[in-house]
């Protein structure tokens, strides 16, 4: 039903949407004042999306990688992953105009000739380059609101003329400087378990990088929907790199206690045995009136090609909660179930395994 009571195909109406192949800002383009009953969440999903966190923000933790004491370092980054699971980093030595010239030509592309997005628009996960919205579109309850230019960088990047003219120039770079980035991050987790600095390295957790460059139209209605609705990254590491528009948001225990429950925290996995967290973490509708959000998210995982089995990583004292499974198997999951599932529960050795779909 939509919202004036009005019986509605929604299998239709998806296809309906797919077939413009110009997304979310297609619609904002075309002048809507209202969103599609296919992006309407349950208003029990939007519990607490308009009234803003009160003195949480101290609860995200930043690390800075120019500190002194290296000690210091670890024993941060530490406390953050098996709290939170989320941190800010500074002094991380990514040059600012080379962060500002990768959202810039995110936000080029997406206002940029209608065309250009029709040609880059598929779901064939073959193609180096994509352009779609809702990766999930099929799967999950409800759309939400924004747009996504995705592509690979390593191990195996295209070739330049693919990608996007706005990104061509600055997307290698970009790609090469926060890897650095994720690489020095990867040594202070592998330190904060006690490993050797290069053990998460060695593993491959930073052998592949992909790139989801992510447009938020304003929405009309985002008190009826989200920009990325609650969900977990599959991948080892994910950095984001986003612009001065608020929206992020991630789900903090301020317990300490566990059991599901938490806070939702503006922001201005399986191999650490849930020694680090898998945090949840939401995007909200962009509520400007004339300006949209554009963040970009570096998800680095091992090398797809191979099929090397992952293990959780124990000690004599934490016997491992996690059954072993390979990168392709988990992802494979998380893209059968979307968004509205939780892939990493299938693997827990608690609880016997749900029953694979047919």
């Amino acid at each position: 039903m939509t919202s004036s009571g009005e019986a509605y195909d929604r299998r239709l109406a998806l296809q309906a949407f797919e077939d413009t192949k110009e997304g979310v800002k297609g619609l904002v383009d075309a002048g809507v004042t209202a969103i599609p009953a296919i992006f309407r969440h349950p208003p029990e999903s939007l519990e607490g999306i308009t009234s803003p966190t009160d003195d949480v923000p101290a609860a995200i933790p930043t690390i800075d990688l120019s500190v002194a004491r290296r000690e210091d370092a670890v024993a941060l980054v530490r406390h953050a992953a098996g709290t939170v699971g989320f941190f800010q980093v500074v002094n991380h030595g990514v040059p600012a105009e080379l962060m500002a010239g990768m959202l810039a030509g995110v936000r080029q592309f997406n206002e940029g000739p209608a065309e250009a997005k029709r040609a880059a628009y598929t779901r064939d996960r073959a193609r180096k380059v994509r352009f779609s919205s809702n990766f999930d579109l099929f799967q999950s309850a409800a759309a939400t609101w924004n747009d996504t230019l995705f592509f690979g960088l390593a191990p195996d990047p295209p070739p330049s003329e693919e990608l996007p003219e706005a990104l061509r120039d600055v997307a290698t770079d970009y790609g090469d400087a926060v890897t650095k980035v994720a690489l020095c991050v990867l040594e202070l987790l592998s330190e904060s378990l006690g490993l050797s600095s290069d053990h998460l390295r060695e593993m491959g957790c930073a052998q592949s990088l992909n790139a989801a460059c992510q447009y938020y139209p304003p929405c009309p209605e985002p008190h009826l929907t989200f920009g990325h609705k609650t969900h977990t990254d599959p991948g080892f590491l994910t950095v984001v790199l986003q612009d001065g528009m608020p929206g992020l948001q991630v789900l903090v225990d301020r317990s300490g206690a566990g059991g599901g429950s938490g806070t939702w925290v503006d922001v201005t996995h399986l191999i650490s045995n849930d020694q680090f967290k898998s945090v949840e973490h939401r995007v909200l509708a962009n509520k400007s009136k004339d300006t949209a959000r554009v963040s970009v998210a570096s998800f680095f995982n091992t090398d797809m090609s191979r099929s090397t089995l992952y293990r959780p990583i124990t000690d004599g004292h934490n016997p491992p909660i996690y059954m072993s499974v390979t990168a392709q198997e988990f992802i494979a999951r998380f893209m059968s179930i979307g968004l509205d599932g939780r892939a990493l529960d299938y693997y827990r050795l608690e609880h016997d395994p749900p029953t694979p779909h047919v």
